[in-house]
This record gives C-alpha cells, structure tokens and sequence, in this order.
C-alpha cells in the first residue's frame, strides 16, 4: 500500500514536472521569437508575417506534445487515452463537428501567410474599419486602429471579404485635394493657388515616369469637377510616398490652401438662402 502511493506521488511529481518544464520551454521559445521578429523588422526591415505566425505554430505545438507526455507518464490517465482512442471514430465525428470554425481559422491563416493578401504591418480598411495589421495567429488577425484599439477578427471572416491594402504593391497614394470656391471668385488664381501649395508640399512626390515628364505631363494637375448649389468645386491632385505621409500632406495642404485663400481674397463660399417676404393682402373694409 505505501508503496502504491510513492508510486502515485512520483507519478504526480513527473507530471507536474513535465507540465512546469512545458511552460518553461513556450516561454523561452516565445521569447526567443519576439526578439527574432524585433531584430528582424527593425535592424533588417524584414517580413516579420511568417516569424510571427511560426512562433504561433510552435508555441502550440509545444503545449500539445508536453500535454500528450504528461498523461503518458501517468498510468491512470494512459487508460483513460486508451479508452478515448478505441472511440476514435465517434470522438472525430463530435470534434470535427465543434471544431469547424476552428479549423477554418487555422486553414485561413495558413492561407494568409502563403499568399500573402496583406502582411504585419501593413495598412488595411476591412468593413470601414482601418488599422494597421498587429499579428496574425491561428485563429484570428488582430488590427490595432488610429485610436490604438485593438480590433479581433477571426481569419476566416478576413480571408473571405473585401479588404483594402494600402500597403500591397506600390505604397505611393495619390489624394484629392478638394477645394470649393464662390462663382464670383478668380478662377485661375485660385487653380494655382493650390497647385503652387501643392507642389511646394515637403511631402509632395513627382509620380511621372521618364516618358510622362519627356510628353509634359503635368506635375499636380487641378481641375473643375463640378457644379455646386453656391460653389465652384475643384480637385488637386497630389502624390505622397506611403499612407502616412499622405495624411500629413493632405492636412498641411488644407490648411495652407485655407491661408492663400484668405490672403488673396477667395471666397470659400457656404450655402446661402433667398428670403420672399409677399405683403399681406390689404383689408377692403379698412
């Protein structure tokens, strides 16, 4: 009998050992991982997409294979595996049952890194949500926003809508600089006015080719695009290197475009309204 129970305490000693030397071991490799993608991205501007998501892969993998060790080494719970494994039919028809969305998770990821729709760190709108991607893991993308909330998308739903890269390909984005002006206001000072800001940009990059530039294209082009209720409505074109200079160069001009206007005398007009007052009908007995 006390024999019995050293033996049950060994047991429980391995077990735990092994579950404690399992954890260790996810720790160090997860560590070891995150400072691999660190180095890789910073020191080497690497893809860190497939380090990131191998790191998921063997972290799990670890758990999985120390779990399966553990319940080896206890005899009790080997019976009870035994007898789950004579099931085995039974027991994958139930699992794969409850574990669909899991592995269409799993499935989708894997796709995600092989081909490659958008990678971390690259700039997505999904469903008129827009973020840059944080990590991509078995079960789901996460994509942390302008306002640096994090936003949980299973990589199923990613992988089967619309999303919109900024990043894919070629990182220069054009923006429209949208600007209105009254009808009676100078229509030419006004076209170079934010044609003049524009090109002055810092941020402002010349997007033509050889060719373009040998055929005189013009650099910065501003149009009329239409007509409003009380406005002239024109578009500058403007070209930045990636999306974040962009959004600074589109701020700037707005803002430099606004104090041009205002010094030279254009209106940037708002709706207006026509009032009739009709005299009251004069009273015949009065």
């Amino acid at each position: 009998m006390k024999e019995k129970i050293l033996a049950n305490i060994e047991h429980i000693g391995v077990f735990v050992g092994i579950l404690i030397l399992t954890i260790i071991t996810a720790f160090i490799v997860n560590r070891f991982f995150k400072r691999l993608i660190r180095k890789s991205s910073e020191e080497m501007h690497n893809d860190p997409t497939n380090y990131q998501f191998l790191r998921h892969i063997i972290h799990a993998l670890i758990y999985m294979v120390g779990i399966s060790i553990a319940i080896y080494m206890m005899p009790n719970l080997r019976v009870l595996a035994s007898s789950l494994l004579a099931g085995a039919g039974v027991l994958a028809v139930a699992v794969g049952f409850a574990s669909q969305h899991a592995l269409a998770n799993i499935i989708s990821g894997i796709f995600i890194v092989i081909f490659k729709p958008f990678r971390v760190n690259d700039r997505l709108t999904f469903d008129n949500r827009s973020g840059v991607v944080e990590d991509i893991s078995l079960r789901h993308t996460v994509i942390r926003d302008f306002e640096n909330k994090r936003i949980i998308i299973p990589n199923s739903v990613i992988s089967d809508n619309v999303i919109v890269n900024f990043n894919y390909g070629d990182d220069h984005i054009c923006k429209w600089i949208n600007m209105s002006i009254a009808y009676d206001a100078d229509l030419d000072l006004a076209k170079s006015i934010i044609k003049e800001e524009i090109i002055n940009n810092p941020l402002h990059i010349d997007p033509r080719t050889e060719e373009q530039i040998e055929n005189g294209d013009e650099l910065a082009p501003v149009r009329v695009i239409s007509f409003g209720d009380s406005s002239v409505n024109l578009r500058g074109w403007a070209w930045a290197k990636d999306p974040v200079d962009a959004f600074k160069m589109e701020c700037q001009l707005l803002e430099s475009i606004k104090k041009r206007f205002d010094s030279e005398g254009i209106e940037i007009p708002f709706p207006y309204r026509t009032l009739v007052y009709k005299d009251k009908p004069t009273n015949p007995k009065q």
